[in-house]
């Protein structure tokens, strides 16, 4: 997150900032998000989190339900950032989208 800050900042960006690993998350904003975008692209499965999970709770994601119902449950398994810009999200500190969008 910080060399996202980094980033916004050095090119003058405004921006708002909501850390949903600390204020939460709502069903109706992910369901908004996947109208959007595929829900396998929300998941982080390179982090601990996911790592940490069992296998059983790993084979159940297989849906946007389950995705809802996980990344609800386990704020930490939302990949990040996920930069809401011009109507396209973001995904990860992607410079080259990030400058073109902002």
């Amino acid at each position: 997150m910080q060399k996202t800050f980094e980033l916004l900042n050095s090119k003058g960006v405004s921006y708002q900032f909501h850390d949903y690993k600390k204020a939460g998350l709502n069903e109706d904003t992910i369901r908004a998000w996947f109208k959007r975008a595929p829900w396998e692209k929300f998941i982080n499965k390179q982090g601990l989190t996911w790592k940490k999970l069992s296998p059983e709770i790993q084979a159940s994601l297989v849906n946007e339900d389950a995705a809802v119902k996980l990344m609800l449950s386990n704020t930490s398994m939302i990949r990040r950032p996920i930069i809401d810009v011009d109507n396209t999200l973001i995904f990860g500190l992607d410079e080259a989208a990030i400058l073109q969008h902002c």
